[in-house]
C-alpha cells in the first residue's frame, strides 16, 4: 500500500476514533473492513471502499436536533420522512462533513456515504458496497436472515442489496413506521431490474 494512502486512512481512523463513541467506531472499523472485502470481489475500488466505509457514521456523534438545524444551515434538502425521521439526516451530513472536514473529493466515495442508509434507484458498485458492508460487518448480530445474507453478499452483490431492502422495509411496516420514499424507489427499480435479467438469461438459454 503507498504511504500516503496508509497516513489517510489512519489520520481519518484516528480522528473518528476520538469523535465517535467507542461501540460506533468499532462499527466503522467493521464497515472499512467489509466494504475492502466486498471491492476486492467485485473489482471495486479498495481505497475508495475503504474511505467510504470508514466516513459512512462520521456524523453519528451529531444529535438528531442538530441534524436537522446543520442540514438546514448547510442549506442540503430534508425531506418530510426526514424531518419525521432526523435519525435518516447523518448519512446525508456524513457526505457533506466527509467533503467540507475530511477533504473528499470524489462523488462515488460521497455518494456512497450519502446513501448508505437509504439506498437509491440505480445504486453504483461503491453505493451498494458500503451499503451492504454497513448491514453485515462482523458485530452486526440482530438481523433474521443476517446469514443467508452474508453468504450472498460474496456471490451475488445485487441480490444481497435487494434482500436487505427487502427485510429493512419488512421490519418497518411490522412496527408501524414510515419508509422512506427514497428506499421504496429503489428497491422496486432494483427488484425490477433484477426480474428483466432472469428474463432475459431464460430468453438466452
Amino acid at each position: 500500500m503507498d504511504k500516503s494512502v496508509r497516513n489517510e486512512l489512519n489520520e481519518i481512523r484516528g480522528r473518528l476514533k476520538d469523535e465517535l463513541k467507542k461501540s460506533r467506531f468499532e462499527h466503522t472499523l467493521g464497515v472499512e473492513f467489509t466494504s475492502a472485502s466486498l471491492a476486492m470481489r467485485y473489482g471495486a475500488d479498495i481505497f475508495k471502499a475503504r474511505i467510504a466505509g470508514l466516513l459512512h457514521d462520521c456524523a453519528k456523534n451529531v444529535s438528531d436536533d442538530k441534524q436537522l438545524d446543520l442540514c438546514k444551515k448547510y442549506k442540503l434538502p430534508i425531506s418530510e420522512t426526514e424531518k419525521k425521521l432526523p435519525y435518516l439526516l447523518h448519512a446525508k451530513l456524513g457526505a457533506y462533513i466527509a467533503k467540507k472536514e475530511y477533504g473528499i473529493k470524489d462523488e462515488d466515495i460521497l455518494n456512497a456515504i450519502e446513501y448508505h442508509t437509504t439506498g437509491r434507484i440505480n445504486m453504483t458498485l461503491l453505493e451498494k458496497i458500503v451499503f451492504v458492508a454497513d448491514y453485515i460487518e462482523p458485530s452486526r448480530d440482530k438481523a433474521p436472515r443476517l446469514d443467508e445474507i452474508r453468504v450472498e453478499a460474496f456471490q451475488d452483490i445485487d441480490n444481497a442489496t435487494l434482500m436487505i431492502f427487502d427485510d429493512t422495509i419488512s421490519y418497518i411496516l411490522s412496527t408501524d413506521g414510515v419508509i422512506d420514499n427514497t428506499t421504496l424507489d429503489a428497491y422496486n427499480y432494483l427488484r425490477d431490474e433484477l426480474e428483466e435479467k432472469k428474463k432475459e438469461r431464460r430468453k438466452s438459454q
